[in-house]
């Protein structure tokens, strides 16, 4: 593995293996390493000849207040975990050189970008389109590979990269969780051990709207109260609690199709977000509650 921090340097090795009729698979990051990370660079691993993983803690997607300054970073630590999961480029880029100048432009996506996470961080996701373009320009075409924790997000950059026909292949990857059910975040950090114990509430949530769908419930109000209720047995009061259609993230009434419950709760210094996504199809019901690490399983036994 190789680490580059200049654009310059990164957009030719890409260029290079492009050439040679490669295929390039892209990772981006704000670094601080866990399983979900690490199962996006094994994704991209098993499909592409080149494997860029990008650390970048981006000043542009965190508003005023907001965790830049503390959020966690430990980048040798990110270094030799990157290079064992067969990463052949770790980009990592110093906040001049990816921001030489003050921006005077960025991407907006409308619509998307207003409601769910949007509603309490209203430039977060300008920040994170306008670095995320970046990233695929300077790359060129690829492979991106994305969490589906972060659902929104996800939406965002495929509907980017579909308007503004940019030549990157976006890929959505399952939710990553620990042995207990949280979702992994590299702000689980922050948390204190009775946190850690309230965070469940996310996931117990969750569940319970997936049962009460599996049940017949098909009015997103009355899912929405199953949320609530159960999160609430864990001490969790949520920022929001919604049911939307996953194709655009519209408000729904009724559950059909593929639908997303998503959820969002301050719990100490930590604002988390996690989802279930579901496909309905009349009494059919398919639930992806994501994954369990079994990694995590094993360190904690």
């Amino acid at each position: 593995m190789i680490t580059a921090d200049r654009i310059a340097d990164l957009r030719e090795r890409c260029a290079a293996v492009r050439g040679a009729g490669h295929t390039v698979g892209l990772v981006p990051t704000m670094g601080f390493f866990h399983e979900g990370h690490l199962s996006l660079m094994r994704a991209a691993r098993a499909h592409h000849d080149l494997v860029v993983t990008t650390i970048f803690v981006n000043p542009l997607q965190f508003g005023e207040g907001e965790d830049l300054e503390s959020y966690p970073r430990d980048l040798a630590a990110d270094t030799a975990a990157a290079e064992a999961e067969g990463v052949d480029v770790l980009f990592t880029p110093s906040v001049p050189e990816m921001y030489p100048e003050p921006t005077v432009t960025t991407v907006h996506v409308a619509g998307l970008t207003e409601g769910l996470c949007g509603a309490a961080r209203p430039t977060h996701f300008d920040g994170v389109t306008t670095v995320v373009a970046k990233l695929f320009s300077i790359v060129g075409p690829c492979a991106a590979y994305f969490g589906r924790k972060d659902f929104q997000q996800l939406a965002v950059v495929r509907r980017m990269a579909a308007d503004l026909d940019l030549p990157v292949e976006v890929v959505g990857c399952p939710v990553v969780r620990e042995h207990d059910g949280v979702a992994m975040s590299s702000r689980n950090a922050y948390l204190s051990a009775d946190e850690r114990e309230r965070a469940r509430g996310l996931f117990a949530g969750l569940r319970a709207a997936a049962a009460v769908v599996e049940n017949g419930e098909r009015d997103a109000g009355r899912v929405r109260a199953a949320v609530q209720a159960e999160a609430e047995r864990h001490g969790v009061r949520f920022e929001y609690a919604e049911v939307r259609r996953a194709a655009d993230l519209a408000p729904i009434a009724a559950l059909d199709g593929e639908v997303l419950v998503a959820v969002a709760a301050p719990i100490g210094q930590a604002r988390l977000i996690d989802n279930v996504t579901m496909q309905i199809a009349g009494d059919e019901v398919s639930v992806d509650l994501g994954v369990i690490t079994l990694a995590t399983q094993e360190s904690s036994s």
